[in-house]
């Protein structure tokens, strides 16, 4: 089942952010992962978000998100991303 990977990320340097997402994309894709969308937040409906921005990646599985998200390439982009946002990462699963 495709799984989806959700980025909410609020900036806190915007020099490394763009650093750190110039690294950081071009991971993806050798995961087998594909962009769905990705932008700025227009508005929140209902709730809180703490957040600027959103990125939606699609992957095949849960599994292929999370190796992904645990590969070294991407692990070694974390003390990067912590210095350049705030963000919160969510996995969804398509359902049978």
């Amino acid at each position: 089942m495709a799984a989806y990977f959700i980025g909410f990320a609020k900036v806190q340097d915007a020099g490394k952010a763009q650093e750190y997402s110039a690294k950081a994309g071009p991971t993806i894709g050798p995961a087998g992962g594909s962009v769905v969308g990705r932008g700025k937040l227009a508005e929140v409906l209902a709730g809180a978000v703490d957040a600027h921005s959103c990125l939606i990646v699609k992957f095949a599985s849960v599994d292929a998100a999370k190796a992904w998200y645990n590969s070294p390439a991407y692990q070694a982009l974390i003390p990067l991303r912590d210095e350049a946002i705030h963000s919160t990462f969510v996995l969804i699963e398509e359902p049978n």
